[in-house]
């Protein structure tokens, strides 16, 4: 292993939760030791991706409800193709060479898993993506 692939690996966050067994498919098993680890250690950078994301579209998410939010985050991954493929390009930045070898196998079903982890950590950290000034007048 390279030094770079093996920085990248002690860089990520270790998950307890995760679990894996012998019965496992081959995409369950790259989301559990991939996916979501790299995902846990981009959250702060997507969070910041997706201010800058409504920011660009005139601050509407803002002035939205919690469900319309949700809604909205959920539409602009599942529609704005510049937002994924730039949220997809953080995490594929983060893989090891074999990684990457592993992920061109199957991206297709590969980019949904990592997609779904991304709305869910999104989803998950919602209220950090507020304006900057609502937080400073707390």
């Amino acid at each position: 292993m390279n030094t770079r692939d093996l920085h990248l690996k002690q860089a990520r966050p270790e998950i307890a939760s995760i679990i894996i067994s012998d019965d496992m498919t081959s995409d369950e098993r790259f989301q559990n030791l991939v996916l979501r680890p790299v995902a846990k250690l981009q959250v702060p950078l997507f969070i910041e991706v997706f201010k800058n994301y409504a920011k660009k579209h005139k601050n509407v998410f803002y002035e939205l409800s919690i469900e319309k939010r949700i809604c909205y985050i959920e539409n602009a991954l599942q529609k704005d193709m510049k937002l994924r493929n730039a949220l997809k390009g953080m995490m594929i930045g983060l893989f090891t060479t074999e990684e990457y070898l592993i992920y061109i196998k199957n991206s297709s079903a590969l980019n949904k898993r990592m997609m779904s982890i991304v709305r869910d950590q999104l989803l998950g950290h919602i209220q950090l993506l507020d304006k900057a000034e609502l937080l400073a007048a707390v």
